[in-house]
């Protein structure tokens, strides 16, 4: 899988001279609380928004066959305890996978899908994240309770770490939290569209939704990204 590498490298050399801390958990930490669903926090019980009063706040999720060497907590700017007003977000998500013992490309989507779905299914106690693929945004909101009992992007990462971790393919994460109020974030964000864009390419390819280039919308996707324009004409030369 490097259809999104050449995005993953342009993402970490926005980071420059931001010099990100790496994240460590404190030994034998257990994990922290999280919900069975979303819980809305009121404004009242909230401390500050990531992302709010129109700040930027990108998401951004990419897979990639490189070796990581191990997961990564990656943070440029303030922690949450640091933090005491709304601020600029972002969240990047690169996972490491092992795409070697893949049956075939339609396995692989559906396994690729299994593990994007998992980004909506972990909800941390005290952080509530409202998550818009299609706006390319995830404001969350910080309860003030939570940041009392020890809230932090350490504790955050690692419930993500936790959850991509349930899928045999995924060999390691690296995921890199960003509140530096000078961050390129406008730039980050075109990243992170192109990333997705990438995703919607492959959805027409393996769902067929669309298989002569001339009358695709995606066209142009196909023609940056090298290695997807060889996988719709394979997957088009096949039998359904």
């Amino acid at each position: 899988m490097n259809l999104y590498d050449s995005l993953i490298r342009e993402c970490l050399d926005l980071v420059g001279d931001t010099a990100p801390r790496t994240l460590s958990p404190a030994v034998n930490e257990p994990l922290w609380q999280t919900e069975e669903e979303q819980r809305l926090i009121f404004q009242k019980d909230m401390a500050y928004e990531l992302g709010g009063n129109g700040l930027p706040a990108v998401s951004a999720l990419a897979y990639t066959s490189q070796p990581a060497g191990g997961d990564k907590l990656l943070l440029c700017g303030p922690d949450l305890p640091d933090l005491n007003a709304d601020s600029p977000y972002a969240r990047l998500t690169v996972l490491h996978i092992d795409d070697g013992d893949w049956q075939d490309d339609q396995q692989a989507y559906r396994l690729l899908r299994q593990m994007e779905y998992t980004r909506y299914h972990v909800y941390p106690r005290g952080y509530m994240m409202r998550i818009s693929t299609s706006a390319g945004r995830e404001p969350v909101r910080v309860g003030r309770k939570a940041l009392q009992e020890g809230l932090n992007f350490t504790r955050v990462g690692q419930l993500f770490l936790h959850a991509y971790h349930q899928h045999p393919q995924v060999q390691a994460v690296t995921m890199l939290f960003v509140t530096a109020p000078a961050f390129p974030y406008d730039l980050l964000a075109e990243k992170a569209a192109a990333m997705e864009a990438v995703t919607s390419s492959l959805d027409q390819i393996f769902n067929r939704l669309v298989m002569d280039c001339r009358s695709c919308s995606l066209k142009p996707v196909c023609d940056e990204v090298e290695g997807l324009r060889e996988l719709h004409f394979n997957f088009a030369n096949k039998k359904p």
